[in-house]
């Protein structure tokens, strides 16, 4: 009886444990960047823009989230956010934004493939649109790195009727 009682006290503590890594502390604004580090850990990515400096946080290859610390010259936090979200997708522009740019808005991409037959390399992004659908976000660049087409759609691999490798299967 007393090994099943530490048994499950020791389950329940590494459970309660494990929340402190499902919900980091939250980023708030004028924060340092040590500060920062010490609540999420070093960045997936780092970027400069400007004067400021951005460190990406990416939650995973399916990830939904991508959250973006902006740091200042002052070395502290300007601001903290989600960037996979409908409307940063929407400050890209067709035709004038450039990769640099693409990751500066909503960081790197999930995965990339290449479009051969239009010479198009394409950045994907899984999203939570409206905080509803499972989305992807599809970011074409042309040779030069500009962007020449954006494309949104279902994201499947969350589809339970869609079943691997064979497509639909009832």
């Amino acid at each position: 009886m007393k090994i099943t009682l530490k048994i499950a006290i020791s389950a329940i503590a590494l459970s309660l444990a494990g929340c402190t890594t499902l919900f980091p502390p939250q980023v708030n604004v004028g924060d340092s960047e040590a500060d920062v580090l010490a609540k999420r850990g070093q960045p997936t990515h780092r970027y400069q823009d400007g004067k400021d400096r951005l460190m990406e946080y990416a939650l995973g290859p399916w990830g939904q989230k991508t959250y973006m610390a902006r740091i200042g010259a002052d070395g502290r936090v300007v601001s903290f956010e989600q960037v996979l979200t409908i409307q940063k997708f929407a400050s890209i522009k067709v035709g004038e934004s450039t990769k640099d740019q693409v990751l500066r808005i909503v960081g790197g991409p999930s995965e990339t493939s290449y479009l051969p037959l239009r010479d198009l390399e394409v950045w994907s992004y899984p999203y939570r649109e409206a905080e509803v659908w499972n989305s992807l976000m599809h970011i074409h660049f042309d040779k030069a790195g500009v962007v020449q087409q954006m494309l949104n759609g279902p994201d499947l691999r969350f589809d339970p009727d869609r079943r691997f490798p064979f497509g639909m299967m009832r």
